[in-house]
């Protein structure tokens, strides 16, 4: 699956949304990636994480578990984790940092992939890094469906993306004018505390 058959898919669900938006990063951007307007339907999902599985599994082979961060990751996580055979963890953010919660374990030495949705910066991965390591596992890449970074997202691992575009984000302090002129989205639910 190339990239123009990945956002074919976000567009079919309504999902490739233009306008000003605050990333989960903090920065701004024309354009947001709606990834659960996609994954409430269960064939684009899988055709999607399949996919991805398939790309994670060629490059770096089988892993033993998937790991997801936090609540946005869970579905492809589970997708990608489905379609390799192997076990489907998450973790989620506790006093500010991720933690492996719920009675998850990891093995000392399993190979594990990080699987995310959309990644702009790459913040999510490296803070998920942390506890999968502190637990013994060993991280042998980060996969996600989008790097709307164009492929300077900076991860620390070797990335598999499913597809790579090149979409504008702005620091606050550096938005441009037509830009700024639009009311801003905050559509994303890192900032959301429950």
């Amino acid at each position: 699956m190339n990239t123009e058959a990945v956002l074919d898919e976000f567009r079919g669900a309504g999902a490739l949304r233009e306008g000003h938006f605050i990333l989960a990063s903090g920065r701004h951007s024309p354009m947001f990636l709606q990834k659960n307007l996609v994954f409430q339907f269960a064939d684009r999902t899988e055709r999607l994480c399949k996919a991805l599985a398939a790309k994670i599994e060629a490059e770096f082979g089988k892993p033993d578990v998937i790991v997801a961060p936090a609540v946005g990751a869970i579905i492809p996580g589970y997708e990608v984790a489905r379609a390799m055979g192997v076990p489907s963890i998450f973790v989620e953010r506790e006093d500010g940092k991720f933690k492996l919660r719920r009675a998850f374990k990891i093995a000392p030495g399993a190979k594990v992939v990080v699987v995310e949705d959309v990644i702009t910066t790459g913040g999510s991965f490296r803070e998920a890094v942390e506890p999968i390591e502190a637990a013994g596992g060993v991280v042998v890449c980060c996969a996600c469906i989008v790097d709307r970074s164009g492929g300077k997202a900076q991860v620390g691992w070797p990335l598999v993306a499913l597809a790579t575009v090149d979409v504008p984000s702005y620091a606050p302090d550096e938005i441009p004018p037509e830009l700024a002129a639009l009311p801003a989205e905050e559509p994303g639910s890192k900032r959301l505390r429950g």
